[in-house]
């Protein structure tokens, strides 16, 4: 039965949002939803949805599609996060490229027999990965930011060079008679006259849209994406095949600018590509043959196979050869690189184009394509976080710190969780005060915490605690809320003072205590007049320890800056209800005019320690972090035994004796 072209429009919009919804309920990568929905939908299911009807419409919406879905991940990422892995993801997305596409080629042609040139315009179409595969499970796996970066580098990057290199390798397929440096030339032609073109126009746009501040935020989001497309077919034009690299190219610069609100324009692109994706990968396994897939048998399975359990780990293994990431790290990239929406759209591309020049395996590369796109979504996406849980490399659902407010309080806390193993950073728009916290190796941002573009580049999106820590309280209730609106994160805290309007502070939890003297404590610390003291609340002891700690609580002797409960460690509230087993770290003022209390909470046997956050030199605590850092480092995983506070106090004393 055939239907209009506006019911096959529908439907696949429909299916797409279907799978969308579905694979976000089941918290799966939602390609798996959209592959069995399209395939279901399509002309070997119950053939509701017929691609065939667009005609030469159907390549036309591929390419766009691709190009918006390309922008969007290179506006995605950061400039500032690629340079930390930036030597690894070089060699990805070019020797790793290459490992690939000469893995993949020999593959195809001994295993599923593949002539030569189809057997490597196949590799050439799985060197990609791609981010919209990549992201969800990045996102659902919560792996640290310098492993999600790297993956994500690579699936945006290697997208648009596994395009190009596709098209280069079809060109040799149609022109056998082409030698190795024209091929070579083609390649750099196509990429270098796309970055190029991609990189003026990013600037220009960028720049225009500093200046445009007339814009309406809706028409702003219109503006780029004609900006997108408009480069993308000028690039085409110029250079065949260069489009997908300029608008990656562009996206990169244009995050790299100072745009108004970006915020805003971020969120609007992945919505639009959110439906994009959806609706194409739903077109496009609609398309496809069951029968062709089934033709290749064992075969092609073995070839998948054989891509993903020799070529991928040998390709890892020789990118990352000399970087700073342990063998877990290494393992998990090895597993990850599911295969997505770039590969399949450029092989329905090439089916056609060959099948039109009259080249024989033209259908056979698109179904081996689909099913190496569906055998890395299920087994490596559908097994990632178990794969990353076995490899220790789950973050915490409460894990990392991002703290406004560059002052000794903020300092020592975000030390205190560096020492747990957590990621912590720090904004200030004192440049001397980030120094100061810079001393302790703790990334700081030199910035306006009331932009939520500084949040954002501060690792705010995957950090699960925020506390806004300004002297000035009454901006920080103003940051935390943004920080709520913008990120949600799990765990929000600000120090400030509460008035009448509850409602618009129920998110914002009051930081250590709801009468803190900020300025006060801060001085106490630059003139050495306090310690850091930890408690453990036993229950035999817990009444007689509460009391005491209350006691000078009370007094504006002791401030509650953090505690640990089941392994983790968070941030006082000032309602702060405490359980046995909880272990307190708090500030002791100790004048040096006077003795030190003798009704601390802290036992005589593990005294407080002496700590001064701006002076480097007589730390211990700092020195502790320190080789907590690098065992981190040199081993991928930072172990934080439960009584770190506790040893630590009594290495100090046994020193001091």
């Amino acid at each position: 039965m055939e239907f209009s072209l506006s019911f096959v429009i529908v439907m696949a919009i429909v299916a797409g949002i279907a799978a969308r919804v579905t694979a976000n309920f089941f918290r799966v990568p939602s390609i798996v939803f959209l592959l069995i929905f399209g395939v279901a939908l399509g002309g070997d299911g119950l053939n509701l949805v017929q691609p065939r009807l667009l005609g030469d419409g159907l390549a036309a919406i591929v390419s766009i599609s691709v190009a918006l879905i390309l922008f969007d991940g290179g506006l995605n990422l950061q400039l500032k996060e690629l340079g930390k892995v930036s030597e690894s993801l070089r060699n990805l997305i070019t020797i790793g490229a290459l490992i690939t596409l000469l893995g993949g080629g020999i593959a195809a042609y001994w295993l599923s027999e593949f002539p030569w040139t189809i057997a490597f315009l196949y590799a050439s179409l799985v060197v990609v990965t791609g981010p919209t595969v990549v992201n969800p499970i990045i996102e659902e796996v919560g792996l640290d930011r310098r492993l999600a970066t790297i993956l994500e580098g690579e699936g945006v990057l290697i997208d648009a060079i596994g395009s190009v290199l596709a098209v280069v390798v079809l060109d040799v397929a149609l022109n056998p008679s082409a030698g190795a440096f024209e091929v070579v030339i083609d390649l750099v032609e196509r990429l270098g006259v796309g970055g190029v073109l991609g990189a003026i126009a990013g600037w220009l746009l960028g720049k225009f849209l500093q200046k445009a501040t007339f814009l309406a935020e809706d028409t702003k989001s219109a503006v780029v994406v004609a900006a997108v497309l408009g480069l993308f077919e000028t690039a085409q034009q110029i250079q065949s095949e260069s489009g997908l690299t300029a608008v990656v190219v562009m996206g990169i610069v244009l995050r790299a600018a100072e745009i108004p609100n970006n915020r805003a324009l971020l969120k609007f692109k992945s919505q639009l590509v959110a439906l994009i994706v959806s609706v194409l990968f739903i077109l496009l396994s609609a398309n496809l043959s069951i029968p062709s897939i089934f033709a290749l048998g064992w075969d092609g399975v073995k070839t998948v196979l054989f891509l993903m359990l020799v070529v991928r780990p040998l390709n890892v293994i020789v990118s990352t050869w000399n970087s700073g990431f342990s063998w877990r790290q290494k393992a998990f990239l090895a597993w990850c690189a599911p295969r997505g929406i770039v590969a399949a759209s450029v092989a329905s591309l090439f089916s056609i184009l060959l099948t039109e020049r009259g080249v024989n395996g033209g259908e056979s590369i698109k179904a081996l394509v689909f099913l190496t796109i569906a055998m890395t979504v299920f087994l490596q996406g559908l097994s990632a976080k178990l794969v990353a849980k076995l490899l220790g490399l789950n973050q915490p659902d409460i894990s990392g710190l991002v703290i406004v407010g560059s002052n000794p309080i903020g300092i020592l806390v975000a030390r205190l969780f560096q020492a747990n193993g957590q990621n912590v950073a720090i904004i200030d728009t004192s440049a001397d005060l980030c120094r100061q916290a810079e001393a302790y190796d703790i990334p700081t941002f030199v910035s306006n915490g009331l932009e939520a573009k500084s949040l954002a580049e501060a690792g705010l999106d995957s950090a699960g605690t925020f506390l806004a820590l300004t002297i000035n309280i009454d901006v920080n209730i103003v940051i935390a809320q943004l920080a709520v609106k913008e990120f949600n994160p799990p765990k929000v805290f600000a120090v400030y003072v509460r008035d009448g309007d509850r409602r618009s502070q129920a998110s914002v939890q009051q930081a250590f205590s709801d009468r803190l003297p900020i300025k006060t404590w801060n001085q106490y610390i630059l003139q050495r007049e306090v310690r850091v003291g930890e408690v453990l609340l036993t229950e035999l002891e817990m009444a007689d320890k509460l009391n005491s700690f209350n006691t000078m609580f009370n007094a504006g002797q002791l401030l509650p800056l953090l505690f640990e409960r089941k392994g983790q460690l968070q941030i006082v509230s000032a309602d702060m209800s405490w359980e046995k087993g909880d272990r307190i770290v708090y500030l002791l003022y100790t004048p040096r005019a006077l003795p030190p209390p003798t009704n601390s909470p802290v036992e005589s046997s593990a005294p407080t320690l002496d700590i001064n956050p701006i002076v480097l030199s007589d730390l211990d605590i700092s020195l502790k972090t320190n080789d907590v850092n690098s065992r981190d480092r040199a081993n991928g995983d930072a172990v934080v035994k439960p009584d770190y506070f506790l040893n630590m106090a009594r290495e100090i004393l046994k020193r001091q004796n």
